[in-house]
């Protein structure tokens, strides 16, 4: 089945024949675009019309090398945003100001580590200080997502089927930090249902959904440091409550859910074991679940999904490729992530090839070289191919 978008009742698509490749949103931004969109959130007057045009422009290129790497199930790229969680201000009102994100244990236990990220990403999107949540947090314009799912539909075509991403209320809630509403519950349920209307936008349009949400896992040595591991288990099933009201209404089969340890290199030694959240992964109403397994510190955790296995409905696309290395990946190696992960999940029809997180997570701060990401995509659909001829005893396309 080729096309994009696909029907809207149909699940996506399973690794039926062969292996499937995707990845998780986010590419490389060509330096024009990039400036232009950092411009634009720092509040500068640019050429309406030359951003569109580049846009359409990094769109093409960036579907034409997916395209030609091998991935089955893509994207545009997210290449209209200036991050993947803080564009939500160009279809949100409520926002204004400046966040004061707190730094995570690996800025704070590595000082070093930390001014060697800010000396190499000296101008880029606005992360740490973001917009902050100053009244209340409404929908306002869905043109934006209108716009990029036609242009995704229009230039899709070649993909086996088409996703788009949209953040978790979770995620936006510890990065565009609440300074209006009561409580981090109320400011939560605010966002659920302000970002639902992105949420039904993309299914509407036929593009399976991705819920971006690294807050499940990556919030525990940031937002909620402070706390316990069981007061933030408690917090995380707040989070998952969230994602469930903001995607009320849409099949589950049509959903797919990200979450991730933060797309960094860091050293990830203060990162919350996988074990202890799946269970609350597990009551996310998805269909999918996209988690790192590339990442140094995760690749063993197989073993939590031996110990707590998938639920039966679940798809899971594991992280093949480290998102912030430009080592490219042999595709044996590929083919052996891939051999172990249908190993845990027991059906090599339910896992399709992913990346730990997206290559352009924000606009100027790219920890791989944009050729270099297609070599590892390649690398991913060449490794699928290997895994696919183990699996299925034969010769695959």
């Amino acid at each position: 089945m080729f096309g994009c978008p696909t029907k809207q009742e149909t699940p996506m698509l399973m690794s039926t024949d062969r292996i499937l490749v995707s990845h998780v949103g986010s590419l490389p931004r060509p330096p024009t675009l990039s400036e232009l969109l950092i411009r634009q959130e720092a509040g500068e007057t640019i050429d309406a019309a030359e951003l569109a045009r580049q846009v359409e422009i990094a769109t093409t290129h960036v579907i034409d090398k997916q395209v030609e790497a091998g991935v089955d199930v893509g994207n545009e790229g997210e290449q209209s945003r200036v991050g993947f969680q803080t564009y939500v201000s160009r279809c949100l009102c409520g926002f204004g100001g400046e966040s004061r994100r707190p730094p995570s244990r690996d800025q704070i236990d590595f000082p070093s580590y930390a001014r060697q990220t800010e000396l190499r990403f000296p101008h880029s999107a606005r992360v740490a200080n973001a917009p902050a949540a100053l009244s209340d947090v409404q929908y306002q314009d869905s043109a934006p997502i209108n716009e990029d799912a036609a242009r995704l539909k229009r230039m899709g075509s070649r993909f086996s089927e088409c996703f788009m991403t949209a953040p978790s209320p979770g995620i936006v809630a510890t990065t565009m930090l609440n300074q209006h509403y009561d409580s981090h519950e109320a400011y939560l349920t605010a966002l659920a249902k302000a970002l639902s209307n992105e949420y039904r936008a993309i299914h509407n349009a036929g593009m399976v959904l991705q819920i971006d949400a690294p807050d499940l896992a990556m919030e525990r040595h940031r937002f909620f440091s402070h706390m316990g591991e069981a007061e933030f288990l408690r917090q995380l099933e707040l989070h998952i409550a969230a994602i469930n009201l903001g995607i009320e209404g849409i099949p589950r089969e049509r959903i797919r859910l990200h979450v991730c340890w933060g797309n960094s290199d860091g050293p990830h030694v203060h990162d919350i074991a996988m074990t202890a959240i799946l269970p609350e992964l597990y009551r996310a109403n998805v269909g999918a679940l996209s988690i790192e397994f590339a990442n140094p510190r995760h690749q063993h955790e197989y073993d939590a999904l031996r110990n707590n296995p998938l639920p039966p409905h679940m798809l899971l696309m594991p992280g093949v490729l480290d998102s912030t290395t430009n080592f490219v990946e042999h595709p044996e190696l590929v083919a052996r992530r891939l051999g172990e992960a249908v190993s845990v999940v027991g059906d090599r029809e339910r896992v399709i090839a992913g990346t730990d997180c997206g290559f352009g997570t924000f606009a100027g701060r790219e920890y791989v070289a944009e050729e270099v990401v297609w070599v590892k995509l390649a690398a991913a659909a060449e490794g699928a191919r290997i895994a696919s001829h183990r699996l299925w005893g034969r010769a695959v396309e």
